[in-house]
């Protein structure tokens, strides 16, 4: 890994932490737009790379495959409306993923949840457990590669 002094990602996990290997980790975001948004997840790259294209097909294939588990993960044990996915990095230009579960009555549906409200609050969801949702991973990451990730 290549961390870079002051860079969040490089610095701190990010969130807890409820899957990882030596290239990539899941972790659940508890504050900030955790709070709004029960489930949300981000994947993140541990080397500091900005871009998709800086990593090599090996390594983008490598860590989709954890996006699409962590997505089929949040949809096996929240049951949301909506997943929406994204690779911003415009704040923090270390890649990583939001991998977000949406509700129709959340408090920016159907915008994305940076864009203004819509509604004042969003209704109290049951929180996923971290040890359910790394289960949740693993399970999908199986199935998905035929006994493991890329």
């Amino acid at each position: 890994m290549n961390p870079v002094e002051g860079c969040e990602l490089c610095d701190l996990p990010g969130g807890e932490i409820v899957w990882e290997d030596a290239l990539c980790r899941a972790v659940l975001v508890k504050g900030g737009e955790g709070r709004d948004y029960p489930g949300f997840c981000r994947v993140i790259w541990k080397a500091h790379v900005g871009e998709m294209t800086d990593l090599t097909a090996t390594d983008r294939r490598h860590l989709m495959a954890l996006v699409f588990a962590t997505e089929a993960a949040l949809r096996a044990c929240l049951r949301p409306t909506k997943i929406n996915l994204a690779s911003l990095g415009n704040v923090v230009p270390h890649l990583h993923w939001h991998v977000i579960p949406r509700f129709a009555d959340d408090r920016h549906f159907p915008a994305p949840i940076w864009a203004a409200a819509k509604r004042q609050t969003s209704p109290s969801r049951p929180v996923v457990a971290s040890t359910m949702l790394r289960q949740a991973i693993e399970s999908a990451l199986a199935e998905e590669q035929g006994g493991g990730i890329v």
